[in-house]
């Protein structure tokens, strides 16, 4: 598709643009939406201005993009992006319809945004400044813009000093824009706590990559955990299994009543596989020639006193 589209510098100022999901979705389909005064014919319908047909599959793969050191393609999960189309919806920025075609979008106010008598009236800074203009409903859905929208302030003003971003930063490294991304879509599906949570045990760890964090929260999703209350739990009774599981290997084996008697040392009756008569036999016959040799040694002293 060529052309181009106009968008307002207000974005960096909305909620939106702390939501890297969230804003990819919304600028794709901006920038892919109609921008013809008369519309265009498009799948057997009739697309008016700011609209843009797209099933959600399709949308899924227009999305994708590279990452790591292999550089490979990864895709936002279906839900993911389900929600992310919800919230815009909710914050009156489109409007969704399903069709046979596809789902087709409408960019709320796209003339709006197209038109330059819009951006003459007055400057950017005064628009940010001023309350009730026609720009900040159409981006807050008539509410006032909030001075601090950057969310990890205000996961930070909600919760103290603490919060997913800072503590990655203060703790493991800098906060690259994919683990940025992923930290959000894990508070998401899971809670900033629980994030929390698992970024201390990788530090605890001294792990310090995400790819571990991401093990930990996979691992508690997986059990179904959905509060920090339920991770302590299944912590603990983790850490005393393995205590358990460690003590029983340490533990000293005892040998069996059967295998002590086989290491019992065997008579000597048993050397050269003679038997218990043969035994007895040359012991008394031992017996008598050393009777018959003390015997003559006696006799012989006794003649030596006689003579």
């Amino acid at each position: 598709m060529k052309g181009a589209f106009q968008i307002s510098r207000e974005i960096f100022q909305n909620d939106i643009w702390n939501d890297p999901v969230k804003f990819r979705i919304f600028f794709y389909i901006i920038g892919n939406a109609v921008f013809s005064h008369d519309g265009i014919e498009h799948a057997g319908m009739h697309l008016q201005r700011g609209q843009f047909l797209r099933s959600l599959r399709n949308l899924q793969d227009d999305l994708s993009y590279r990452e790591g050191r292999g550089n490979s393609l990864k895709k936002y999960p279906l839900t993911t992006i389900q929600r992310k189309l919800k919230s815009l919806v909710k914050d009156g920025q489109i409007t969704m319809k399903r069709t046979e075609y596809g789902t087709l979008f409408t960019v709320v106010n796209y003339a709006t945004y197209q038109s330059f008598e819009h951006y003459k009236k007055e400057s950017v800074e005064q628009k940010r400044n001023s309350d009730g203009t026609v720009t900040e409903q159409r981006w807050n859905n008539n509410k006032n813009v909030k001075e601090c929208s950057n969310k990890e302030k205000e996961i930070s003003s909600s919760r103290g000093s603490e919060n997913p971003f800072e503590f990655y930063q203060q703790n493991i490294g800098v906060l690259k824009p994919h683990v940025s991304e992923s930290i959000g879509l894990w508070c998401d599906d899971l809670s900033d706590e629980i994030v929390i949570a698992a970024l201390k045990i990788t530090v605890k760890n001294n792990a310090n990559s995400f790819s571990y964090t991401e093990s930990i929260l996979r691992e508690w999703a997986n059990s179904g955990l959905k509060t920090v209350e339920d991770i302590r739990a299944y912590e603990m009774d983790k850490k005393d299994k393995k205590q358990k599981q460690n003590q029983k290997q340490n533990k000293p084996q005892s040998i069996p009543t059967w295998k002590q008697a086989q290491e019992v040392p065997k008579p000597k009756w048993m050397d050269n596989n003679q038997t218990h008569e043969d035994f007895e036999d040359k012991e008394l016959q031992a017996a008598k020639e050393e009777a018959a040799k003390v015997k003559a040694l006696l006799e012989e002293k006794r003649k030596k006193r006689s003579g």
